[in-house]
C-alpha cells in the first residue's frame, strides 16, 4: 500500500509542473513517515512471531508433562484393577469352597490362602507406595514454603541494602564531588573515599574533613547493628618512600584502613566486633596507574557493608 501511495505521489509531482517545492517537500516527508511506519510494523510482526514460537515451545513442554502424568495415573489404575481382579477371584473361590467336597475344600483353601497372601502383599505395597507419595508431597510443600520464605528474606535484604545506600548517600551528600562515592552492587554497599579527602601524601593521619565524612558513616552504622563492615586501604603503584615506620605500600594501606576503623570505633553505637581492617596495597586498582587521574582513583579507602546472612544460609542448608 505504501508503495502504491509513494508511486502516486511521485507521479503527481512529475506530472504537475505547477506544484511548489514546499508541497513536494511535504510529500517527501509523508513518504518517509510511511516508510518508517512500515518498518515499525514489520519489526513488531517479527517480535510477535518470536513470542509465538516461544509459547509453542512452552505448550509442547506442558503437553509432554501432561502425557507423563497421565501414563503414571494409568499405571496406578491398572495396578488397582489387577488387585481388584484378584479380590474377585478370591471371592469366587470362596463361594465355590462351600459347594465342594472336603478334598476339594482343602485344595481350594490352600489356593485361597495363597491368593489372600498375594492380595495382602499387594495391599501392603500399595499402602507403602501411597505413604511414600504422601511424604513426597508433604516434603515438596514444605520445601516450596521454605523457598518462598527465602525469596522473601532475600527481597527484604535487598530492600534494606537499598535503604542503607540511600541513607549513606544522604548523610554524605555534602562530600559529593570530593572523591567520595556510594554504590550498591553484588549484595553489598560500597563507600569509596579517595585519599585526597582523607590523608596527606604518605600519611595515615586522617584530616579534619575526612574525619567528618567517616564520622557520618559511623552514625549510619550505629543505626544498623546487623551489618558487617570491611575497611580496605588501597594505594597506587608508586613505591612508598616515606620514613622507616612502615616498609611499603601494603603496610601504608593497612595503617590507613586501621585509622578509619579507629574513627568508626569512636562511635559507641558501633559494635567493634562488626569491624575488620585490611590493607590491599596497589593490588586491587580500579583505574589505570598510567595517568595521574587513575592513580588518584586508586589511592582510596573502601568501606564495604555486608548484611549478616546467618538466617539465609541456615535456610539454604535446610532446602
Amino acid at each position: 500500500m505504501i508503495k502504491r501511495i509513494s508511486v502516486g505521489i511521485l507521479a503527481l509531482a512529475l506530472t504537475t509542473s505547477c506544484v511548489s517545492s514546499k508541497v513536494y517537500k511535504d510529500l517527501e516527508n509523508k513518504y518517509a513517515d510511511l516508510k518508517k511506519e512500515n518498518r515499525s510494523i514489520s519489526d513488531e510482526n517479527t517480535a510477535l512471531a518470536k513470542e509465538k514460537n516461544q509459547l509453542d515451545l512452552q505448550t509442547k513442554d506442558l503437553q509432554a508433562q501432561l502425557e507423563k502424568t497421565k501414563a503414571e495415573r494409568d499405571k496406578l489404575a491398572a495396578d488397582y484393577a489387577a488387585a481388584q481382579s484378584s479380590l474377585n477371584t478370591l471371592k469366587s473361590s470362596y463361594n465355590a469352597l462351600e459347594k465342594n467336597s472336603s478334598e476339594a475344600l482343602d485344595s481350594n483353601m490352600k489356593k485361597n490362602r495363597e491368593l489372600l497372601a498375594q492380595l495382602e502383599a499387594k495391599e501392603k505395597a500399595l499402602a507403602a507406595e501411597q505413604e511414600r507419595l504422601n511424604k513426597l508431597k508433604s516434603d515438596l510443600q514444605d520445601r516450596s514454603q521454605r523457598v518462598d520464605e527465602l525469596e522473601g528474606m532475600i527481597a527484604n535484604q535487598d530492600a534494606s541494602l537499598k535503604r542503607l545506600k540511600e541513607t549513606l548517600s544522604k548523610a554524605l551528600n555534602s562530600f559529593e564531588g570530593k572523591g567520595l562515592t556510594v554504590e550498591q552492587k553484588n549484595g553489598k554497599v560500597y563507600v569509596s573515599m579517595e585519599n585526597k579527602l582523607l590523608f596527606g601524601s604518605g600519611s595515615w593521619t586522617v584530616g579534619t574533613e575526612g574525619r567528618r565524612a567517616v564520622s557520618e558513616v559511623a552514625k549510619v552504622l550505629a543505626d544498623n547493628p546487623d551489618i558487617a563492615v570491611l575497611i580496605e586501604g588501597h594505594t597506587d603503584n608508586v613505591p612508598y618512600n616515606g620514613n622507616g615506620q612502615i616498609s611499603d605500600n601494603w603496610d601504608l594501606s593497612t595503617k590507613r584502613a586501621t585509622a578509619i576503623v579507629t574513627i568508626i570505633k569512636d562511635n559507641k553505637g558501633v559494635d567493634p566486633k562488626n569491624l575488620t581492617a585490611a590493607g590491599r596495597g596497589e593490588y586491587a586498582p580500579v583505574a589505570s596507574n598510567e595517568t595521574a587521574e587513575g592513580k588518584s582513583k586508586n589511592r582510596r579507602i573502601e568501606i564495604i557493608l555486608t548484611p549478616k546472612l546467618d538466617e539465609i544460609s541456615k535456610m539454604l542448608n535446610e532446602i
